[in-house]
């Protein structure tokens, strides 16, 4: 069990406070509710492009990490298609210098014509490595798209086209800064050996007097059942052949994503799971495969991802992964493997609650999914499911009519 304090400012702030005396390490993470998915169409990418724009210097703190390290401090951050987030860590004598910097540039990032140049450049050589000049980089651009017609994750965090950065005027981004990166937008969790007295003082006095923003709708489209399959086949200079598989599944609150993260487990976690165990090292298909889920805040993907041995061919290939998924959907899994899978799962629940960053960050992150206080129910929720719940999910998912594929073939 996870104790933590809540409390909010009067412009709307949510601040979560955990008490940890075991380190002398406090986390401080910021989470702005906006993610890819609150683009325009026509404008993606921004999101992440702000991610880097938060580093490049406020009115107070033109240099952003310089005060952090000299403090004995580090940070980073990450922007996904729900959220972006913002995190550091830093000695717990030092507290006030973090509730400064964050402050400061909530309010008052330098934005000018010479630091978009930068970050631009930045974010666009991001784009040209990443995803356009490296195997298979174009994957996920390929898949998004075939498998959401609707809904904006139809495109990656990074944006769906270059040329939406390339283009990003000054005063598109600062209307961006001025419509998500308000306190009332935000969620603040701290963790390490501090009083909640004391966070509050300190949360008062730097972001108390910011100005709430505009209070935000956050509507996105509906994606459409997908009622029959979806295919792409495309040819790269590739050093070999590969399968990406998707199919829709619940959003990060449903009951079903815990269900759909077990048979993700059953299919691909480590070396005895089953496609690795079959289609890897008994039948040598595939050099590699894996299944994740997406996680996201909306109904998300369960994707599985092969790289194909040179004898292998792709109706092989395929048809073996359905087996896989066939039989998971039809026959109960055994107690002893589903037992191990299991223990996996809250194993994993428990080591997240050792670190002091993921507690802070992990606070924050189930406050925007509704309640922290959801995160203290996870390992019994995980505990509880049955095997008859991971059938009857493969069951439902697994249908050929809700799967998109993408192939890659050797040009």
């Amino acid at each position: 069990m996870i104790k933590f304090d809540k409390f909010e400012l009067n412009n709307g702030l949510k601040v979560i406070v955990h008490h940890d005396k075991s380190t002398p390490i406090v986390a401080m993470n910021i989470i702005y509710k906006v993610g890819s998915r609150d683009e325009s169409v026509r404008r993606t990418g921004f999101a992440h492009l702000f991610e880097h724009l938060m580093f490049s210097g406020s009115i107070n703190n033109p240099r952003y990490g310089i005060p952090l390290e000299e403090a004995g401090g580090e940070n980073n951050a990450f922007t996904n298609s729900d959220y972006t987030n913002y995190y550091l860590t830093l000695p717990k004598n030092n507290l006030e210098i973090a509730f400064w910097m964050e402050s400061d540039r909530m309010l008052n990032l330098v934005l000018s014509e010479e630091k978009l140049n930068i970050q631009r450049n930045v974010v666009i050589e991001e784009f040209k490595q990443n995803y356009l000049n490296q195997p298979f980089g174009d994957a996920f651009m390929l898949l998004k798209p075939l498998a959401y017609k609707k809904h904006p994750y139809r495109w990656n965090t990074i944006g769906k086209n270059i040329s939406h950065i390339e283009n990003a005027t000054i005063a598109q981004v600062k209307s961006f800064y001025k419509k998500y990166y308000n306190p009332n937008n935000a969620i603040l969790s701290i963790a390490g050996n501090i009083k909640t007295a004391e966070v509050k003082r300190l949360a008062e006095k730097w972001f108390g007097p910011i100005p709430s923003g505009k209070a935000i709708e956050h509507f996105y489209p509906k994606e459409s059942r997908q009622l029959s399959i979806r295919k792409q086949s495309v040819k790269r200079d590739i050093p070999q052949r590969a399968i990406y598989m998707a199919w829709h599944m619940p959003k990060r609150t449903d009951s079903g994503f815990y269900h759909c993260d077990l048979i993700s487990d059953i299919l691909s976690n480590g070396d005895s799971s089953r496609l690795y165990r079959k289609l890897v090292k008994d039948n040598s298909l595939f050099s590699q495969i894996s299944a994740f889920v997406t996680g996201d805040l909306d109904n998300g993907l369960f994707v599985i991802t092969g790289r194909l041995f040179k004898n292998t061919s792709m109706t092989k290939a395929i048809k073996a992964i359905h087996d896989e998924l066939d039989l998971i959907s039809n026959k109960l899994v055994d107690n002893e493997e589903f037992r191990k899978v299991k223990n996996k799962a809250v194993a994993d629940q428990k080591f997240s609650r050792i670190s002091v960053l993921s507690k802070a960050m992990s606070l924050g992150y189930f406050e925007l999914l509704g309640d922290a206080d959801l995160w203290n129910n996870e390992i019994n929720i995980y505990q509880k499911i049955s095997r008859n719940e991971i059938r009857a999910a493969a069951r439902k998912i697994f249908q050929s009519t809700n799967q998109s594929i993408l192939t890659y073939n050797k040009l």
